[in-house]
């Protein structure tokens, strides 16, 4: 587990990127907040050339529109078994699971935190994610504990 051996870093939307929290409007469109903060950090990263990508339980076309606006390809959405989802993911780009870092809060990030070779968490991740996580962030989801990992990969990478 070498933080700056990572090449891929993934992670999860709702209560990592995003505080947790949808709100549906009266047309049936929902809305969700990110942090600008938490964008810099992934531009940073991925200029450092670590590959990003986005694994989410769910489907949503704020996240394809937020994964566009920060220049992420790697967009796995509707996937309950997100494990699968990032070995699957990693072994496209030829990466083993020692290049692969991974962001969740909840229960169904567990599977893909315990591929990967450093998994963090959001401060108001669920204590079963705090307990499997390498690094727990200061941070909240959506509140720059994305920005916080990157910051995190990027120091330890000399960066």
């Amino acid at each position: 587990m070498d933080p700056g051996e990572i090449k891929l870093l993934a992670l999860d939307v709702d209560g990592v990127m995003t505080d947790g929290s949808v709100t549906y409007n009266s047309d049936g469109s929902e809305q969700k907040t990110f942090n600008i903060k938490d964008g810099v950090g992934i531009k940073r990263v991925q200029a450092a050339g670590i590959q990003v990508a986005i694994i989410t339980g769910r489907e949503s076309p704020m996240v394809s529109r937020r994964a566009v606006e920060l220049g992420i390809s790697l967009i796995v959405q509707g996937r309950e078994d997100k494990g699968v989802a990032l070995r699957e993911l990693s072994a496209s780009l030829s990466l083993s699971p020692d290049e692969c870092a991974y962001m969740g809060d909840d229960l169904p990030d567990l599977s893909a935190m315990a591929i990967a070779s450093i998994s963090a968490c959001p401060a108001d991740a669920v204590s079963e994610v705090k307990a499997a996580s390498t690094v727990v962030m200061e941070a909240a989801g959506g509140r720059g504990c994305v920005r916080e990992f990157c910051d995190f990969l990027l120091e330890a990478q000399s960066l």
